[in-house]
């Protein structure tokens, strides 16, 4: 097989559509893009390693021998995504026998994260308290855009926040 502008465009394809589909909240489309994504990478792969060359019989020709190595590399990363689609596969299963679905929930330190990341950048009344405190670098919010707590970018928070 010699390695054309096709194959590298049909990997790249395929590494995009992986992509596209990884970003997914479904837990059998993101199977799905593991896949595609594997097969991509591994025809990418094949594709960068070369021209094919002669079988590696005694007596041939040493420059005309086909490199083994990335053939090997392929074979095993062929079986790691082999592993990885049984994991999803079980994971997905086990989603929907105590859900009803296969989608990925949000979490909570992740909602919260964001929360704190909107009320960054829409609000400006921020005191710089970094000269005060060497040892965490924070910022102190406003009472009155952190909904009557005392907040810093550090992580700690008071007993009174919403935690959803």
């Amino acid at each position: 097989m010699t390695p054309t502008l096709i194959l590298a465009i049909a990997g790249g394809v395929l590494v995009a559509a992986g992509v596209y589909l990884l970003l997914e909240r479904s837990l059998m489309r993101i199977l799905a893009g593991v896949m595609l994504a594997g097969n991509g990478i591994n025809l990418l792969f094949l594709v960068a390693s070369g021209p094919a060359g002669e079988a590696p019989i005694v007596g041939a020709d040493p420059e005309a021998i086909a490199d083994p190595l990335p053939q090997a590399m392929v074979l095993t990363a062929i079986v790691i995504s082999l592993a990885t689609s049984a994991f999803l596969l079980a994971m997905s299963y086990r989603s929907f026998q105590l859900e009803g679905h296969d989608e990925v929930a949000d979490d909570v330190e992740d909602a919260i994260v964001r929360r704190r990341a909107e009320a960054d950048l829409s609000s400006e009344a921020y005191v710089d308290t970094a000269a005060g405190d060497t040892e965490s670098g924070g910022r102190a919010v406003d009472d009155s855009e952190a909904g009557g707590r005392m907040e810093t970018e550090t992580g700690s928070r008071s007993e009174d926040e919403d935690v959803r």
